[in-house]
Formats: C-alpha cells, sequence, structure tokens
C-alpha cells in the first residue's frame, strides 16, 4: 500500500491518515461514459476502497473518441463491466460493483444508502433530476458535471446542508428540447477535464481538505480556456419539495409537479405485444449497437421526410433512435404531418438489443 500510494502519503495534507479515509470510502458514479471514465480512473488510481458503477448501456465505437476505458475488445459489452475489467487492472487492490442496469426509482434509494457520495456522470436531464432527488433523500453529496459541445460544469450540491441540483434549475427543460453528444457532438478531451474536475471534488470531500464546490457552479470553456464560478443560493422550497415525497419515490410517481419523467414513450417489449408493427431506426449508418435479429427498415432521421414512402401505411410504426429522443422528435414531426399510429420505443436500440439477447 505505501508504494502504491506515496505520493499521496507524502503529501503533508494527506498523510497515511488521508489515505486510510480514501481506502474507507465508497463512491457510487452513475455513468461510465464520457465523464464517468475519467472520474472512474483517478478515483480508481487514488485507491477510493469500494466504487460502484452504474450504467445499463454497451461500449459502440463511437464511444472510443472520448470513452477512454474501452478499447475496440470492449465493443458489445456493457460499458460497467467493461469498466469494471479495467480499473481491476488498474488497482486489484479496491472492490468494484458493477451495476449492469438502468438507475430508477425503484432501485436509486437502497442503491444511494450503501455508498458515500454519489458522483453523476450521466448525459441527459431526466437522470439528473432523479439522481439529485435521491441524494437528498439519502443526505448524500452530489458531485455533479455536465458537457455540453466544447464547455462543461461542475459543482457539488447537496454537501453539509448546501443547495442541491434544483436549487440552480427548479424545472427541468422540456423534454426533446436540449440534444446529447450523440446528436451534437463533443470535443473529446472535454469530458477528460470535466471529469478529472470532478474526481478532485470527491477526493477533496473524502480528505476534508481544500473549498469543495458547494454553493458554486464552476463553468470552464475549452476554447479559450477561460473558466467562471457562479455562486447558487439554496433554495429551502426546492429541497423541502423532494423531501416532502420521500414516501412515494419508490410508487413510480412523479417527485414533484414539475419535473416530468418520461413515461410516455413505449417500452419496445409493450410494442411486441402489437401486431403488424414496422420497426424503423432513424440513427445514422455508424450508430451501433446494429439490431440483427429483428426486420428492420433504416431511415436517418435527416431523411425520414425525404422517405416518407418506405414507411408502411398499413403498419403502425416504431421508431427507435441511441436513447429515445432523436426517435420522439420523428413521431412528432410525423403528427404534424398527419401520419398517426408512431410510437417511440423507450430507452432505444440498448432495449431492443438487451430484450432479443435475454
Amino acid at each position: 500500500m505505501v508504494n502504491r500510494y506515496n505520493r499521496h502519503i507524502i503529501l503533508s495534507e494527506i498523510g497515511k491518515a488521508g489515505q486510510d479515509k480514501i481506502s474507507n470510502a465508497k463512491i457510487l458514479v452513475i455513468g461510465a461514459g464520457g465523464l464517468g471514465c475519467p472520474i472512474l480512473q483517478y478515483l480508481a488510481a487514488a485507491g477510493v476502497g469500494t466504487l460502484g458503477i452504474i450504467d445499463f448501456d454497451v461500449v459502440e465505437l463511437s464511444n472510443l473518441q472520448r470513452q477512454t476505458l474501452f478499447g475496440t475488445s470492449s465493443l458489445g459489452e456493457y460499458k460497467a463491466s467493461a469498466a469494471k475489467k479495467r480499473l481491476e487492472d488498474l488497482n486489484p487492490e479496491i472492490l468494484i460493483n458493477a451495476y449492469t442496469e438502468k438507475l430508477t426509482y425503484q432501485n436509486a434509494i437502497e442503491l444511494f444508502e450503501n455508498y458515500d457520495i454519489i458522483v453523476d456522470g450521466s448525459d441527459n436531464f431526466e437522470t439528473r433530476y432523479l439522481v439529485n432527488d435521491a441524494s437528498i433523500i439519502t443526505n448524500k453529496p452530489l458531485v455533479f458535471g455536465a458537457i455540453f459541445k466544447f464547455e462543461g460544469q461542475v459543482s457539488v450540491f447537496n454537501y453539509q446542508n448546501g443547495p442541491s441540483y434544483r436549487c440552480l434549475f427548479p424545472t427541468p427543460p422540456k423534454k426533446g428540447t436540449v440534444p446529447n453528444c450523440s446528436e451534437i457532438g463533443v470535443l473529446g478531451v472535454l469530458p477528460g477535464i470535466i471529469g478529472s474536475m470532478q474526481a478532485n471534488e470527491v477526493l477533496k470531500i473524502i480528505l476534508g481538505i481544500g473549498n469543495p464546490l458547494s454553493g458554486k457552479l464552476l463553468c470552464y470553456n475549452a476554447l479559450t480556456v477561460q473558466s467562471s464560478i457562479l455562486k447558487i443560493n439554496k433554495s429551502k422550497g426546492e429541497i423541502q419539495k423532494v423531501l416532502n415525497v420521500k414516501a412515494n419515490f419508490n410508487k413510480k410517481k412523479i417527485i414533484n409537479e414539475d419535473c416530468e419523467y418520461n413515461f410516455s414513450k413505449v417500452s419496445f417489449e409493450a410494442i411486441l405485444e402489437k401486431e403488424n408493427i414496422q420497426f424503423i431506426d432513424i440513427r445514422e449508418p455508424h450508430e451501433l449497437p446494429k439490431i440483427e435479429r429483428l426486420e428492420v427498415t433504416y431511415i436517418p432521421l435527416s431523411q425520414l421526410e425525404k422517405n416518407l414512402d418506405l414507411m408502411d401505411s398499413k403498419k403502425e410504426k416504431a421508431f427507435f433512435c441511441q436513447s429515445g429522443i432523436r426517435s420522439k422528435k420523428a413521431v412528432s414531426m410525423l403528427k404534424t404531418l398527419k401520419i398517426e399510429n408512431c410510437f417511440s420505443i423507450k430507452e432505444g436500440a440498448s432495449e431492443i438489443k438487451n430484450y432479443l439477447e435475454k
């Protein structure tokens, strides 16, 4: 242990006692994607005793531009499992728990209660609000990070009675109005920078040193290499809304009246109960995983309006993309064209692949 963590131990601010704190810490990372990879790498290397990874997605070729835990040999594997394998090689002295499932109402509270700090590496607002609310209910500090094209944000929420994510953004944006990196792109090194900052905040909290970004939002621009810090004021009303519905959290009820968790999309399993269905993949040709055990019509979203003739007017149409955002847009667009009986598959291609491989 002394040799592995020598550069920590010789720091007077850490020492043997501080390294013991790191070794005794239990950290849960939400998502093993662009942000999750650097977070996990640095926390594992630092010797965090127990690392939890929850991610139900699989490794795709397009991930390798920025998700540095994975290689070509990882393609098709669950990200959580592939990350666990790599991290165990990086540091076999720690415990790594891989959860190849989606974070939901049913598992969030029980899962969070087993860890000391939650780190959000997710890429969608639905998960961010869910993670925030579960952190408040379980009284866990939350280290937040987000990226968009060339810009990133970092903050610490729910730390020592500090502000939460809802104090900064009380109301989720309307679904489908904010694209993720699979739709708008992201500079490959940016998640490495922001994820490393998140790992730094985790270590500061564990060790009780420095000034965690509680009540502050750090904003970073990779093109100008400029950063700024915005103050976040605590909104007791927003936090109390979450606490008021604690009893209903595990009953598939909405967290509060402003948060619309998406129940409007249809699951793949529910679609299969229908008859006479045409499955339409609106992803770009390079996107994985490909669906091989299902008859699928391929029409990229950008070409959809020009290829309406490829849709069977006698069938109900089930659209899917990578995550469900673009397919929902497709359904909305077709409704404006008076084309009915269209559905968006809730979790996209990964849900279909996982179901077919059961």
